[in-house]
């Protein structure tokens, strides 16, 4: 095992894979700074969050004082609703389910704020036969034995490093929102609360599952129903003007809750009752401020260039039909640290190593949501009974 007590990393990117990155960079012995862009604590806007075992195995392994149990609400079923709220499909689940937001406040309490900066976005990186130096906007300089970037879909070194990478628009958008689950109405209720549920229309469809509350609340009652509404809208103009905010500045990647022009979310609303199960629809109508996200593919050929690495969405930003980008960004995290202790201090060495097996993971799982998306957006031959259809990040199911 390597000694590397003394040595220096920097994460870029303080969301759930950079904290989760530092970590357990710093368990392995690194000294470890992480750098966030924005200039307050990072806000989930109440996103959910499907647990896989990746994405929770630091809380299970490294965090003593949270159970699963006392931060996630629970799926007894996964429930497909048709028309006039009828089950077309039901079967057993044990998915588990937290907010963005729970999640986040763990990791951020485990790591603590003395060396988590906020307020520093990186505009560049370079490096030497003994460190790498990441440049922020703000003036500042700093230099370490390893560089990671979880900076996400926008990410700085990803643009800076494999200039020839950019997005790819997959010609859908998700709608997003949650819902107090006291506002539904009891028959609503009864049909999405206890599970991960979906609706279906020709070439659309919304996920729907239950998540703590704004204050971590898991009690009946107190808790928030999540969904995700996937709907096609055309590359140019119409995809341009959706994402323009009510102030006018176009948002490439998402515009937040409360910056979605209205007229957008009135016509949002009406083709919920005309698309979706009455119960979806009246999920997506009781929502106050609707978001919404661009459903985008980002597949790099690399991850690591010697003393820098890239992982999360910054490497793979994968569609969300198999809810593994969370889990995904947590797996690169768990294997570079192993590859870090086994690798006799050689960073560059491990960092090579690393990517591999990350690489063929991020590449088979953007397989597999692609295709998952031309079917229930596309073809219309998603079939609610097929397991190729389940959630995972290795696989369905896995």
């Amino acid at each position: 095992m390597t000694d590397v007590q003394g040595r220096r990393a920097i994460v870029v990117g303080g969301s759930l894979g950079g904290l989760t990155t530092a970590l357990l960079l710093r368990d392995a012995g690194f000294d470890v700074d992480v750098f966030e862009r924005t200039d307050t604590v990072l806000d989930g806007r109440g996103s959910g969050i499907v647990l896989q075992p990746d994405t929770v195995r630091w809380i299970v392994e490294r965090h003593a004082e949270t159970s699963l149990e006392a931060m996630s609400t629970e799926a007894s079923v996964v429930r497909y609703i048709g028309a006039d709220n009828r089950i077309v499909h039901e079967e057993p689940a044990g998915w588990r389910f937290t907010s963005w937001t729970t999640l986040y406040r763990i990791l951020l309490g485990d790591f603590g704020q003395d060396r988590y900066h906020l307020g520093e976005f990186a505009a560049g990186v370079s490096q030497d036969a003994n460190g790498a130096v990441v440049r922020f906007t703000s003036g500042r300089t700093e230099r370490a034995d390893l560089i990671v970037f979880a900076d996400g879909i926008s990410s700085t070194a990803r643009r800076r490093l494999l200039p020839e990478v950019t997005p790819v628009y997959s010609g859908y958008v998700g709608w997003r929102g949650t819902v107090p689950e006291g506002r539904l109405s009891p028959t609503t209720h009864a049909l999405i609360a206890d599970a991960l549920g979906y609706s279906f229309g020709p070439s659309t469809h919304i996920c729907m599952y239950p998540i703590p509350g704004f204050g971590g609340e898991l009690d009946a009652g107190k808790r928030l129903l999540n969904y995700v509404w996937y709907r096609n809208v055309p590359a140019g103009p119409d995809l341009d003007e959706l994402l323009t905010d009510v102030a006018g500045f176009p948002c490439p990647v998402s515009v937040h809750p409360g910056r979605v022009q209205e007229r957008f979310v009135r016509e949002m609303r009406s083709a919920a009752a005309r698309d979706l199960a009455p119960a979806a629809a009246e999920l997506v109508n009781c929502t106050e401020q609707p978001f919404l996200q661009v459903v985008l593919d980002v597949e790099v050929p690399q991850m690591a260039f010697g003393r820098i690495a890239i992982l999360g969405d910054a490497a793979f930003a994968a569609r969300p039909h198999a809810a593994a980008g969370t889990a995904k960004a947590a797996a690169d995290a768990w294997t570079l640290a192993d590859a870090l202790r086994a690798a006799d201090g050689d960073v560059p060495r491990a960092l090579e190593g690393w990517q591999e097996g990350q690489l063929k993971t991020g590449r088979a799982l953007a397989e597999r949501v692609q295709a998952m998306g031309r079917r229930s957006q596309f073809t219309n031959d998603w079939d609610p009974a097929d397991p190729e259809l389940h959630f995972g990040l290795y696989g369905p199911g896995k």
